[in-house]
C-alpha cells in the first residue's frame, strides 16, 4: 500500500489517526490512458478515486460540467447514491488511488465532517468548513501578541513634581498612571506613579504640595517586549501581583498593557477599538484605531468566525470611526443639521478589509451652512485616506460637490435618476440604493430615500436596464471555462467580484428594487424576497452561502497580501493556489451564480432588451 497518500487534501484532512489506518489499508493505484472512461452514466461504482497524477473531466451529456486535478476526488456522490450519473474521462494519462466503497462508507459513519465535505451540498460543505475551523479559535487568541492588544499611553512627569500636580494631571490626562524621571539619580532611572498611592501620600502627614512624588513613586518597572505573546503577559502580570507592564522596545516606552485591557482583548478586542475610537481626540489616534479594526480582522477570520459575523462586526466598528472622524472635522452645527451616509459594499454591511470610500452627505433644507463645507468634507475625505481608505475612482464621496445636497435637492437627483434612467443614472440609482447613516440625522436619509420608493416605475424596459448589468462585466464563457479547467495547472487568476459577488449582489438589489424591499444588506433582501414569494425557495440558501464564501476567499486573499507586505486592494484569486477544498466549493459557488443569472434573464426578459 503506498504510504504518500496526501491526508492534507480535503475532505483527507478532516480524518484522525485510526480512520487514516484504515485508507492506507484499503486503497490501490490503477492507470489510465488519455482518453479512457474511467465512469460511465448508469454503473454501479465500487470505488472512490483520488488523482495522484493527470487531470479528469466530467461531462453531463455534451456539456462538460468541470475538471479534476491533483489531489482532487471522485465521484463521491455517485459512490453513496450507488449509481454514476455523469461521464469521467481521463483528458491525459491518468493515476489515480481507488478507495473501496466498504472503506468509504465506514469513513462516513464514524466522521461526519469527511462525509459532508465528500458529496454533500454547498451549504453542509460550508457548515462542516466552518466546524472544523472554528476548533482553532482558541489557539489564535493565544497566539496574539501585546501589541496587538490596546495600549494605553504614557504620561511623564518629573520626580522633583510635587503629588498635588500630579493629581491634577490625573484628572486632566483621565489617566491613572505616570512614569517618573528622576534624573537627579545616578545613573537617572525610570519609575511608575499610579493612584493607588494616592491615600499613602495623604497618610503620609506631608501637604500633597510639597511632598515630591519621587517619595511613593516604584522605581522597579516590570517591561515587556511588543512582540511578547499576551499569555506570556497574563502570566507576567500574576507572577508580580501587578495590573499594568511598561511595554517597551529596547529604550523606546510604547504605552502600558492594563491586565483589564488585556483579558478583555481576549474576550471582545471590538470593545477595545470602540473605546479608543469614542476617546480619540486627534485623526492620528483614530488612524491607529483603524489599523486594529484591521489586525482583529485577521484574528477573527483565523479564529474561524464566520464571514458574515466578521462583516457586520465591521459594519459598526467603520460607521463609529467615520462618525467619530466626521465629529473632529465638522462642527456641531453642520452634524446635527446633516446626515453623513455610506453605500457600497460598507452601506450593505459586507466590507471587511478597506475599499474605496463611498459616501454622500444630505443637508436639511432650512439649514443655512456658514462654514466651508467644502474645506470640511475634503479634510473627512482625506482623513479617511489616512486610515487606509483610498479615494473612490469615480468620485462617489463627499469631497465631490456632486454628492452633497440639501434634501430637496438630492430629492430631486433621486427623481431624475428614476425618470431619466440613462446608464450613469442607473449606476447612481443602484449605489444610493445601498446607502447606510453613519452620523447625523438618519431621517434625512431616510426622507430622501422614500423619493425612490414613490417615484419608482414599474416598467419592465427600465428594471430590465437596472437589472442587465449583472452582465457589464461579462467577456463571453472565458472565466467559466477557467472554473471548468481548475487545476490543469496555468497560473491565471479569476476576479472574484466580476465572476461572482457583483452578479449576485446586483441581482438581489434589482429584484429588491422591483418589489419596493428597503432592506440594504444582501442577506436581508435575499430573506425579504423569500419571505415575499419573489424568489424561489431552492436559491435562499446556496445565495447567502456563495457571496459568504466569495467573500471569505476575498479576505483570505486580501489578509495573506497584507502579511506579505503588499496592498490587500482588489479581487483577484490566483487559481493555481487554491487548495482542493476551496477549488471544490468555487465551482460550486459559481455554478449558482450561473443559475441565479440564468433566472435574472428569465424573469426580467434580458435576452429581448
Amino acid at each position: 500500500m503506498p504510504s504518500a497518500f496526501n491526508f492534507a487534501a480535503s475532505p483527507f484532512d478532516a480524518l484522525q489517526a485510526e480512520e487514516r489506518q484504515l485508507v492506507r489499508r484499503s486503497v490501490d493505484i490503477e492507470y489510465f490512458r488519455e482518453g479512457a472512461t474511467i465512469l460511465a452514466p448508469g454503473i454501479e461504482p465500487t470505488h472512490l478515486f483520488v488523482l495522484i497524477k493527470g487531470h479528469v473531466q466530467q461531462w453531463d451529456g455534451d456539456e462538460q460540467q468541470t475538471t479534476f486535478g491533483p489531489d482532487d476526488c471522485f465521484d463521491g456522490r455517485g459512490l453513496v447514491a450507488g449509481r454514476v450519473s455523469s461521464r469521467f474521462v481521463a483528458s491525459e494519462e491518468v493515476v489515480l488511488y481507488r478507495l473501496s466503497r466498504t472503506a468509504v462508507m465506514a469513513l462516513i459513519a464514524i466522521n461526519a465532517t469527511f462525509g459532508a465535505l465528500l458529496f454533500a451540498d454547498l451549504s453542509n460543505k460550508l457548515g462542516a468548513l466552518a466546524e472544523r475551523r472554528s476548533q482553532h479559535e482558541l489557539q489564535a487568541l493565544t497566539m496574539a501578541r501585546v501589541d496587538q492588544a490596546y495600549l494605553r499611553p504614557v504620561h511623564f512627569v518629573d520626580a522633583d513634581d510635587d503629588v498635588a500636580t500630579v493629581a491634577r494631571a490625573f484628572h486632566e490626562l483621565r489617566t491613572t498612571n505616570v512614569l517618573v524621571r528622576d534624573t537627579a539619580s545616578t545613573p537617572p532611572r525610570l519609575g511608575i506613579f499610579t493612584v493607588t498611592s494616592l491615600p499613602k501620600a495623604i497618610m503620609s502627614g506631608v501637604p500633597l504640595d510639597r511632598l515630591p512624588v519621587r517619595e511613593l513613586a516604584n522605581f522597579k518597572l516590570v517591561t515587556i517586549r511588543p512582540s511578547t505573546p499576551l499569555f506570556d503577559a497574563l502570566a507576567l502580570m500574576i507572577r508580580h501581583r501587578i495590573h499594568r507592564l511598561v511595554v517597551a522596545e529596547g529604550e523606546q516606552i510604547l504605552g502600558f498593557l492594563q491586565q483589564l485591557d488585556l483579558l478583555s482583548y481576549l474576550s471582545n478586542h471590538s470593545y477595545l477599538i470602540t473605546l479608543q475610537i469614542l476617546e480619540a481626540h486627534d485623526i492620528a489616534t483614530l488612524k491607529t484605531a483603524a489599523e486594529q479594526i484591521t489586525r482583529l480582522i485577521g484574528v477573527l477570520e483565523h479564529s474561524g468566525t464566520k464571514v458574515g459575523m466578521i462583516a457586520r462586526l465591521v459594519q459598526e466598528l467603520n460607521a463609529t470611526l467615520f462618525e467619530r472622524a466626521w465629529q473632529l472635522v465638522a462642527p456641531a452645527d453642520l452634524i446635527a443639521n446633516s446626515c453623513l451616509f455610506v453605500m457600497g459594499s460598507e452601506g450593505r454591511g459586507e466590507q471587511l478589509l478597506k475599499t474605496d470610500q463611498d459616501n454622500g452627505l444630505i443637508l436639511r433644507n432650512d439649514y443655512e451652512c456658514l462654514h466651508d463645507l467644502g474645506e470640511i468634507c475634503d479634510r473627512f475625505s482625506a482623513a479617511l485616506a489616512e486610515f487606509g481608505y483610498p479615494p473612490c475612482p469615480g468620485r462617489i464621496m463627499v469631497s465631490n460637490p456632486e454628492w452633497r445636497h440639501s434634501e430637496d435637492d438630492f430629492a430631486r437627483t433621486v427623481r431624475e435618476w428614476l425618470f431619466a434612467p440613462t446608464p450613469d443614472h442607473l449606476m447612481s440609482l443602484a449605489i444610493f440604493l445601498d446607502a447606510h447613516s453613519v452620523a447625523g440625522d438618519a431621517a434625512l436619509l431616510a426622507g430622501v430615500r422614500e423619493q425612490i420608493w414613490r417615484y419608482a416605475t414599474d416598467n419592465a424596459g427600465t428594471l430590465g436596464r437596472f437589472a442587465g448589468a449583472i452582465d457589464a462585466f461579462q467577456t463571453g464563457s472565458g472565466w467559466w471555462n477557467r472554473i471548468l479547467h481548475l487545476g490543469d495547472g496555468g497560473n491565471e487568476s479569476l476576479d472574484l467580484k466580476k465572476a461572482g459577488i457583483f452578479p449576485l449582489v446586483h441581482g438581489v438589489r434589482s429584484l429588491a428594487f422591483e418589489h419596493r424591499i428597503a432592506a440594504t444588506s444582501t442577506v436581508d433582501r435575499i430573506e425579504a424576497l423569500l419571505a415575499g414569494g419573489h424568489l424561489p425557495a431552492d436559491f435562499g440558501t446556496d445565495l447567502v452561502d456563495s457571496l459568504h464564501f466569495f467573500m471569505g476567499l476575498k479576505l483570505r486573499a486580501g489578509l495573506q497580501a497584507l502579511e506579505q507586505g503588499r496592498p490587500a486592494a482588489g479581487s483577484n484569486i490566483a487559481l493555481d493556489k487554491l487548495g482542493s477544498l476551496d477549488r471544490d466549493l468555487l465551482k460550486d459557488t459559481l455554478a449558482v451564480v450561473k443559475r441565479f443569472k440564468a433566472h435574472l434573464r428569465q424573469h426580467f426578459h434580458l435576452d429581448v432588451i
